[in-house]
């Protein structure tokens, strides 16, 4: 397979295909949270469901997908408010511009790869070159699944970043998608948002954070190095900052669940802070994403941290397999970052 140019520890590569430990579990869609850790089921349906009690302007579409984007419990709860597409993609997204035009506030939930790849002109000439109210939520982005790239969103903010008008947003955990949905009820324009989907991992609550559309936030500090991280790839860097306490290095992080518009200004004052790394997290192949807004950032800024890393998914098609291995084959996991940062130290 044809690895790319990025930075990447040595213990990382898996070597020749048949030298890589055989995957045992048939785990391609696992929970993201550890075997201890707190969780909350469907987070963004039971969010929508609740607000849609006092906003009658939202509905809720789904392209087959509703059990599978918690949009589900939407449905439940407001059936006459919920519109099944079918396998629809492009339509699902027409609709959802019609809906808009007509004054409601629609839902639209896929997956990313559906959303993203299939949908892409519907969104950009329906939706958002009108600068329309509609909220496309899609499960299954980056690595969140082992079933292969047919269903792995790994490029997806690649592919959104271009789009004017399109706001998006990579959320950490359950907390975070419980305060987004109502955030997002009062935003005007057309919002792309990564969802996680079923018993979703809370952490965000015992830092006392607080969403704030378009904002960073310092979760943590540290003078050796700093990680700049979106989406689950946040609670996964909190996780290895705390682990490398132990190995004597301080590591802060700067959560940024806002990637178009980006918090430029958290994003300056946090990187130009003299003698530490800087090191980009995310739940992204290296092009196109997080790590490549924050480096053009830092390059206009003529920010020079010492060094500067990326732990980002390579510019690749990845395995199938259950999603705990591919985490730890593609430095995702806790321990992998805590030891990509020893070694980068």
């Amino acid at each position: 397979m044809r690895r790319s140019k990025y930075v990447r520890p040595a213990h990382l590569d898996g070597g020749p295909a048949g030298d890589r430990p055989r995957q045992t579990t048939s785990a391609m869609i696992a929970s993201l949270a550890g075997p201890d850790q707190r969780t909350r089921p469907a987070p963004f349906g039971h969010a929508l469901a609740a607000l849609a009690e006092t906003r009658p302007e939202i509905v809720g579409l789904t392209a087959d997908l509703g059990k599978y984007t918690d949009m589900h419990i939407f449905a439940q709860k407001h059936p006459d408010r919920f519109y099944q597409m079918g396998m629809a993609e492009q339509l699902l997204m027409a609709a959802s511009a019609g809906l808009a035009r007509e004054g409601f506030m629609p839902w639209a939930s896929t997956y990313a790869v559906f959303a993203s790849r299939r949908a892409y002109d519907f969104i950009c000439m329906a939706i958002a070159e009108e600068n329309l109210n509609v909220r496309i939520v899609c499960a299954l982005p980056g690595l969140t699944t082992g079933y292969g790239p047919s269903h792995q969103a790994t490029e997806d903010i690649a592919i959104f970043r271009g789009m004017p008008n399109l706001t998006i947003i990579d959320p950490c955990d359950a907390h975070e998608i419980e305060q987004i949905v109502p955030a997002l009820a009062d935003h005007q324009g057309p919002v792309y948002l990564r969802l996680l989907r079923g018993n979703v991992p809370l952490m965000l609550d015992e830092y006392g954070y607080r969403f704030e559309l378009g904002k960073a936030a310092l979760l943590r500090d540290g003078a050796d190095a700093l990680i700049i991280s979106s989406g689950f790839m946040t609670m996964r860097a909190l996780e290895a900052a705390e682990a490398l306490r132990e190995d004597r290095v301080e590591v802060g992080v700067l959560h940024v669940p806002t990637i178009k518009p980006l918090d430029e200004a958290a994003i300056r004052r946090e990187a130009a802070r003299t003698g530490r790394m800087v090191i980009v997290a995310e739940n992204h192949t290296v092009m196109g994403g997080l790590g490549e807004a924050v480096a053009g950032l830092l390059m206009r800024s003529d920010i020079r941290p010492p060094a500067f890393r990326q732990i980002a998914l390579p510019d690749e098609f990845l395995d199938a397999g259950a999603l705990p291995t591919l985490h730890d084959r593609y430095g995702l996991s806790a321990s992998a970052i805590r030891a990509a940062v020893k070694s980068w130290l």
